[in-house]
């Protein structure tokens, strides 16, 4: 799964009031006991993940002899837009994996089934406080935690082992000081940072004690002297000795794992959903060489990363049939059983802690992000919040090719007034 938000749909989602409809395959007089074929949209990762997932189906169909569920995967990238488009007007899913950035943007639109009192939120104890708060609107719950994650400094333990460098950075000035040791002593790149994506960049402001905006005294903080100040050393990691120059075309991501997986660079920012890859390189054929720690941490002190991932939704236009069935397939979805089925296979992070058995803690690159799960950041309850990453990582790009970082910030700042009118900047 490639972590990557697109922007724009939300915006539009919320000015859309629900279409009376249903979701395909539902028929009004549905009867909940009755034979049910669910359609479930899977954002999860074609090659790596989404068989895993498929396989966890059939032992769903298995166990609801009833319900037959049609398994259709969306790339994560078209999803946002696909999934609004379809719930305002037809075709949409009874059920699917909603990115926990889209879950109050579509239950303000009116899309989604509350979940309080049904089979999908029979067990909500289990799971991570945050991670359920995150699913919530209004007080509502919305969605079930699938899976979560966060970003995490990645390191090649060799290379740093190389240059002398014994433990993982805790700062940024410290990051970039082992990357020219790696230079110098290994002879490749020791930091390479995702260039003009405002999620990846996310840790610097929280490093700075700051946001984006702030939610509760709706406010607009991008342009903050602490923002700045992130920004600034945001730009630094571009630019200094042993670090890679800014990567702005269209297979940036893809140039950054390859050159991580292959040995070519020493440490990047990225979360658990690519660790199944990262297993597949070269520099990675013995996993205990894949380092994890905490992202470093800012002038203020402060470390942070956003708390991501993914819940179960249900559409709240199917009918009681589909609806009673999907509720079915949440509960299932997101037990600890079928969590620490797809942990072991996809690697990716349990979000209840029954889910962490020994078996799934083996894996170095689970345990790893786990330990610095506490320090991620939950998102506030701000419908438009996934929507701001789009403007920041544009004009941060920007800010790598030579403009100024209080005018880039402006812009920042002007796009964000459009967003949330009745934020004061």
């Amino acid at each position: 799964m490639r972590r990557g938000i697109a922007a724009s749909a939300l915006v539009v989602a919320l000015a859309v009031s629900m279409a009376a409809c249903g979701s395909s395959g539902s028929s009004s007089d549905g009867k909940a006991d009755g034979p049910v074929t669910l359609t479930y949209w899977d954002t999860s990762n074609a090659t790596n993940e989404a068989p895993n997932y498929k396989e966890l189906v059939k032992k769903f169909e298995a166990a609801n002899p009833n319900v037959k569920v049609d398994f259709v995967n969306v790339p994560f990238d078209q999803a946002q837009n696909k999934l609004q488009t379809a719930m305002g007007a037809k075709g949409a899913p009874d059920v699917f994996r909603s990115e926990v950035g889209w879950t109050a943007a579509f239950a303000k639109a009116g899309f989604l089934e509350p979940l309080d009192g049904t089979p999908a939120a029979a067990d909500t104890s289990a799971f991570q406080p945050s991670l359920v708060q995150q699913a919530k609107y209004q007080g509502k719950l919305y969605g079930v935690p699938l899976v979560t994650d966060t970003l995490g400094l990645m390191y090649n333990k060799d290379l740093f082992a190389k240059a002398g460098i014994t433990e993982a950075p805790k700062t940024w000035d410290e990051l970039k000081t082992d990357a020219a040791a790696i230079k110098e002593k290994a002879g490749v790149d020791g930091f390479w940072l995702k260039a003009a994506d405002g999620y990846y960049a996310m840790p610097f402001l929280f490093g700075e004690g700051t946001d984006t905006v702030d939610a509760p005294g709706k406010k607009i903080t991008v342009t903050s002297p602490e923002a700045v100040k992130a920004v600034e050393t945001y730009k630094t990691m571009f630019t200094a000795p042993g670090t890679a120059k800014a990567d702005v075309t269209t297979d940036a991501y893809a140039h950054m794992m390859d050159a991580f997986n292959s040995g070519k660079v020493a440490a990047i920012i990225q979360g658990p959903w690519e660790i199944t890859n990262v297993y597949k390189g070269s520099a990675f054929a013995d996993k205990k060489n894949l380092g994890i720690a905490a992202v470093p941490g800012g002038s203020a002190g402060k470390s942070g990363a956003p708390t991501g991932g993914h819940n179960i939704s249900v559409y709240a236009g199917a009918d009681k049939a589909h609806k009673a069935a999907a509720e079915k397939f949440a509960a299932f979805m997101t037990s600890a059983e079928s969590q620490a089925f797809i942990a072991q296979k996809n690697s990716t992070l349990p979000t209840r802690s029954d889910a962490y058995t020994a078996e799934v803690k083996a894996d170095p690159g689970i345990a790893g992000f786990q330990a610095i799960l506490p320090s991620a950041k939950p998102r506030p309850e701000l419908p438009e919040y996934s929507s701001l990453f789009s403007s920041l990582g544009d004009n941060l790009g920007k800010a790598t090719q030579g403009t100024g970082t209080q005018d880039a910030l402006n812009t920042v700042a002007t796009d964000y007034a459009k967003l949330l009118p009745g934020f004061a900047k």
